[in-house]
């Protein structure tokens, strides 16, 4: 008779497998994916070693899954910030890029992990993932504003993309310090930048990058 597995089984696995997770993100909130340790994990996670691995067959693994795991908290708070339906298309996007901004600066080690620290190529994978994550949602917004008229006609996914490596290119500076004394400054003129790229007049570049 084939073993079938219990809900009370599951429900044990499922717990465990959270603990291990969410004692790898506390880690990574302190000190960064080369902090990540599995024999530190397993120590707060109150498990055996053994037991990681057994869930995360290799650190590589577990960061990929630790970074998927915060990531989405991210992912959720920006969604959030661009489905307000009562804001305008380019107050959507300013609101959902400063909420980005601000969660980063708050939290300078785990944004640096997750926009910028040297990484091992899955988690590098998930990291591309989730940026053409972020893209998509707003080249969907993007798509609004010009309809709306707030936008001109552009490549929304190609602004989305040009939009989303802005404001990480532009918080690798502080985030690497980790020291920025007029934080909201950086905010809003990051910012500003990528509404006026959005909204800007369009210019005409040849091949060889002369305008036209």
């Amino acid at each position: 008779m084939a073993y079938r597995e219990t809900n009370r089984v599951r429900e044990r696995k499922q717990a465990t497998q959270e603990a291990i997770l969410q004692s790898a993100l506390q880690l990574l909130n302190q000190a960064g994916f080369a902090g990540l340790q599995m024999v530190i994990v397993a120590r707060k996670a109150k498990v055996a070693t053994g037991t990681v691995y057994r869930y995360f067959p290799s650190k590589e693994q577990l960061c990929a899954a630790v970074f998927k795991h915060a990531t989405e908290i991210e992912v959720a708070q920006v969604e959030q910030q661009l489905h307000v339906t009562q804001q305008s298309a380019d107050q959507r996007i300013a609101a959902a890029l400063t909420t980005f901004a601000r969660r980063a600066l708050r939290a300078p080690v785990t944004a640096w992990a997750l926009i910028a620290e040297p990484v091992e190529p899955a988690v590098v994978g998930a990291r591309l993932l989730y940026r053409e994550r972020y893209a998509n949602l707003f080249a969907l917004t993007i798509e609004e504003g010009i309809r709306a008229g707030i936008f001109p006609a552009q490549d929304c996914a190609l602004s989305s993309r040009a939009l989303v490596g802005a404001i990480a290119e532009a918080l690798i500076g502080p985030l690497a310090t980790k020291a920025n004394e007029n934080p909201e400054d950086a905010i809003s003129q990051s910012i500003q930048f990528c509404l006026q790229a959005l909204t800007a007049k369009p210019f005409a570049v040849d091949a060889a990058g002369s305008l036209r």
